[in-house]
């Protein structure tokens, strides 16, 4: 029997009582169809993201003529390098983000924030069903990633398409159209970053891709083209797509607990706690692969030389072994080791900026509306690995 049917639609709608079952028989498990072992604990998951011989090691996807740009965003990330060329990489990326551009956008942050919940409240007037995943979850974010690298307004609709026709290329099962989609998307995307680093060769700016850009270590080094644009592809997909899952499923799960969400209302202090508790309730990314580079023993098993084992984070951030009631949605729970943003050398390096996100959108809808309730059911999207809603209708009143 598999530990994890992901052609059943049940499963993928609500993973947790399967993620229970199998973790109640074995921490790791073989998983025949998708060809790789299942971690479903947070101490086997955990050990996967920071054991360094297990590697994030990138193949290019074949057959290498038909995923040319696809494979060149993948081939210079920095999420599927390994020391030294992960530490190198990393220290240029960290050095240009380190300019402040995470406080600098704060008030802007939030300024968006409040006037995205005001253009909702006015569509809703108390009575009328909104899409907050349109309406707020996916503008934010995407404007936020396309204001810290200085993208001007007029090409910022075209961020979104693009970032989600690529990452639909991490789901098992695909079709030959979302890989062609993706292969496209990526090229469309790779030409316009080169372009505008162009642009900011010539004539930088305060933003994000200027530094990046001009950037360099003490030795003088500095980032290659393929890895600059590389980089910014990273940071949308990435930044925009967890923090788009996470406004989602949490505000979604503060509708289906009424009484999380007064708790919260009656005490905004806990908004920073919540939105931890908001991640790892239900995980924006539920499985990350990595690739032994010699024989290991894990979870009482031998994960061999190039096979891959994935931690399923989801799995991981429900684990009563480490969180007490650990299927329960608790803003104010304190002892709260989730891994949402991974763990180890590949820890998310857009994390304090999603902090930033996520307290602006959701203390937005707390301090601007008086109530907010469930319009429709919400309808989630079909895919495992990147776990999110299509939409979400809510009823706000001020």
């Amino acid at each position: 029997m598999t530990p994890l049917d992901l052609t059943d639609p049940a499963v993928v709608a609500d993973p947790y009582p399967a993620f229970a079952r199998a973790r109640s028989e074995a921490a790791v498990q073989w998983h025949e169809g998708m060809g790789l072992w299942l971690a479903f604990t947070h101490a086997e998951s955990n050990a996967v993201l920071r054991d360094r011989r297990l590697g994030r090691i990138w193949r290019d996807k074949e057959p290498a003529e038909r995923f040319g740009s696809f494979n060149l965003i993948h081939r210079n990330a920095i999420l599927e390098m390994e020391p030294p060329d992960h530490t190198r990489l990393r220290r240029l990326i960290s050095t240009a983000f380190a300019r402040g551009h995470v406080e600098r956008l704060r008030p802007w942050v939030q300024e968006l924030a409040d006037s995205l919940v005001d253009g909702l409240v006015a569509r809703s007037g108390g009575s009328t069903p909104v899409d907050v995943l349109s309406g707020m979850a996916e503008e934010l974010p995407v404007a936020v990633i396309a204001e810290l690298l200085g993208v001007p307004d007029a090409d910022r609709p075209l961020l979104r398409p693009w970032s989600n026709a690529i990452v639909k290329m991490y789901e098992y099962g695909r079709t030959t159209q979302v890989e062609d989609d993706a292969e496209r998307a990526a090229a469309e995307f790779v030409g316009y970053l080169r372009e505008l680093a162009a642009q900011r060769r010539t004539a930088p700016g305060e933003d994000l891709l200027s530094h990046l850009v001009t950037v360099r270590d003490s030795d003088g080094d500095r980032l290659t083209e393929d890895e600059l644009v590389t980089t910014c592809i990273l940071l949308l997909n990435a930044g925009h797509e967890a923090t788009v899952n996470v406004s989602g499923n949490g505000l979604l799960a503060l509708l289906e607990h009424p009484d999380q969400l007064q708790r919260l209302r009656n005490d905004p202090a806990l908004l920073p706690t919540a939105i931890e508790e908001l991640m790892r309730y239900d995980s924006p990314l539920q499985l990350f692969e990595r690739t032994a580079t010699e024989d290991i023993g894990i979870g009482g098993v031998t994960v061999q030389a190039g096979e891959k084992i994935a931690a399923l984070l989801g799995a991981a951030n429900r684990d009563p072994a480490v969180f007490a009631d650990a299927d329960t949605l608790d803003v104010g729970r304190t002892d709260n080791p989730h891994i949402t943003f991974g763990a180890g050398v590949h820890f998310c390096i857009g994390a304090p900026l999603a902090r930033v996100e996520l307290q602006a959108s959701f203390g937005a809808l707390l301090r601007r509306t008086s109530a907010l309730e469930l319009g429709a059911p919400a309808r989630r999207r079909p895919e495992f690995v990147i776990r999110g809603l299509r939409e979400l209708p809510v009823i706000l009143t001020v």
